[in-house]
């Protein structure tokens, strides 16, 4: 490794556990703003109830706080699967940050921290919980599982994964997609962190994998990770300056002024486009701007939860 090498390397997560469970004891916090005020930090004791199931186990203190009808879950019940699907190309990296922590995150480092809060949940509700990393290959898989042992595992890789930068690494998303459909047979909640950005983007393969996610009754859940104030709307200086295409090494040099209203309606009709093709194959769309907070991830995992037992 070169100085240049060392000098733009990051520095990982101090302790990825601790921090997703700072992340959701943040959100347990300020659920009584949200509709799941009156749930307890371990989440794995209420669902909604349905009409004509048992009310033996309806929570009648909760009923009083919310005016909805919950049951309560007991540790032994496993009512879901769920599968992290994580891309790790190269624009996943951007941009760089020097050390990885709750306050100062990129692409990579967000999606890392909200998988492992979302596993954190998953954890406490005893549901078994499996990944899928890719980049140019298929950089990891492990099926769904439950066991301590398993989730210390897939910590260490999301910690690893943070750290990994891989140089000029382009993915055809579609590809690796397929092959994580074809591993996933039992019935599963899908969550797919990726920023979108391939160097040659083939809009109806990649959907087409999306479709194949969905096979099995599975529900897909896709988190549009980017940095909302650099890569949707441009906010640089108007100093001369060098972009780099991370995935392939190409530059230009020129002034951001110069480019940013054509830069920003192109980029913003191509993420509108994803929006409908979404909507039209109901799959859940949601952006994630590395620069707000996991509320809306995990909120997102709630309301799926609900409707997926």
């Amino acid at each position: 490794m070169n100085l240049e090498d060392e000098v733009n390397k990051t520095s990982g997560f101090k302790n990825l556990e601790l921090l997703a469970k700072q992340v959701v004891e943040g959100f347990v916090a300020g659920m009584h703003k949200s509709p799941f005020h009156g749930f307890s930090a371990e989440f794995a004791e209420h669902k909604m109830y349905n009409q004509g199931e048992s009310t033996r186990h309806i929570d009648w203190k909760l009923f009083a706080k919310t005016d909805k009808l919950y049951t309560k879950r007991y540790d032994e019940e496993t009512n879901l699967r769920c599968h992290i699907i994580l891309d790790n190309s190269s624009s996943m990296h951007y941009p760089f940050v020097k050390e990885l922590t709750i306050n100062s995150l990129n692409k990579i480092g967000f999606s890392a921290l909200a998988a492992a809060s979302l596993m954190h949940i998953l954890k406490k509700q005893r549901d078994a919980v499996g990944m899928s990393i890719y980049s140019d290959t298929y950089d990891y898989y492990a099926p769904e599982k439950g066991s301590e042992r398993h989730h210390r595992m897939l910590l260490s890789q999301l910690s690893e994964m943070s750290v990994s930068k891989p140089d000029h690494k382009a993915t055809n998303t579609y590809e690796y997609l397929h092959q994580i459909a074809e591993k996933i047979h039992r019935r599963s909640l899908i969550f797919l962190f990726t920023d979108m950005f391939q160097s040659d983007v083939e809009e109806a393969k990649l959907f087409d994998a999306l479709r194949h996610l969905k096979y099995n009754k599975h529900d897909v859940i896709l988190f549009h990770v980017f940095d909302k104030e650099k890569e949707l709307h441009f906010d640089f200086d108007n100093k001369p300056k060098r972009f780099e295409d991370v995935e392939t090494g190409d530059y230009i040099d020129l002034y951001a002024e110069n480019i940013k209203v054509n830069y920003e309606k192109a980029v913003a009709d191509y993420f509108n486009k994803i929006k409908l093709k979404c909507a039209q194959y109901q799959i859940k769309y949601v952006e994630a701007n590395i620069n707000e907070s996991f509320n809306k991830i995990l909120t997102t995992y709630m309301l799926e939860r609900q409707k997926f037992v």
